[in-house]
């Protein structure tokens, strides 16, 4: 009996050093978490929130590679998280404000910008593990944006349309950008371009719901 007791006591031991040898499972760590990769999971429901990347701007150009069009010094978009699942996978959020302001238009016969409205809201966003960031409407809806303008004409409204954007997510600086995603004027006067390219980069996205306001990381 004894010998029996002492061999389970050594198995028991071996077994705990195995366990504690062995790195918490993948399948704990979801594809949002803050303060760190791998850090503090974010909770559905919580709001995430980013501006603009210091020293740039949001921009609406002509063509994909000018630089005719309209750009904006401040810009800001609000998130809540609806789905957060383990890591690889993809994260939910339902996009529910995407503002722009301080806007100018460089456009021959355009005097300035009035606003720039971002309809159809909320629109449902998912982050992938990869970092890829998509952005799609309600089902039969599109994203759309109104630009409204002043020009020598008087005061028009571009209406532009996209069926969906896709942009990048990075833990370096906790940023999600856009790189030149086209747009179609739908409606508008002739002073209107018929396409618009957005360009735009968000840092760092942050998590309102914890304290702090901590920066979030991709898994």
């Amino acid at each position: 009996m004894r010998t029996r007791s002492l061999l389970a006591l050594a198995g028991a031991a071996v077994a705990l050093s195995l366990s504690a040898a062995v790195p918490a499972s993948a399948d704990d760590i979801p594809v949002l978490t803050t303060g760190s990769a791998g850090g503090t999971p974010v909770a559905t429901g919580d709001v995430l929130n980013a501006s603009l990347a210091s020293g740039t701007a949001a921009t609406l150009y002509s063509s994909a590679t000018g630089t005719s069009g309209v750009s904006c010094a401040s810009s800001a978009f609000t998130a809540t998280v609806t789905d957060n699942p383990a890591a690889p996978g993809a994260a939910t959020e339902s996009l529910t404000a995407h503002t722009f302001g301080d806007c100018t238009a460089n456009v021959v016969g355009v005097l300035g910008v009035t606003s720039i409205t971002v309809d159809n809201v909320p629109y449902t966003t998912t982050v992938a593990s990869d970092g890829t960031v998509t952005v799609t409407p309600a089902a039969g809806s599109v994203i759309q944006t109104t630009v409204k303008l002043r020009t020598l004409l008087g005061s028009i409204s571009c209406v532009y349309q996209a069926p969906s954007l896709s942009g990048t997510a990075s833990n370096a600086d906790n940023s999600i950008a856009f790189a030149a995603q086209h747009f179609t004027k739908t409606s508008g006067s002739s002073l209107c371009f018929s396409n618009g390219y957005f360009t735009a980069k968000y840092a760092p996205v942050a998590d309102t719901g914890q304290s702090g306001s901590p920066a979030v990381f991709v898994n």
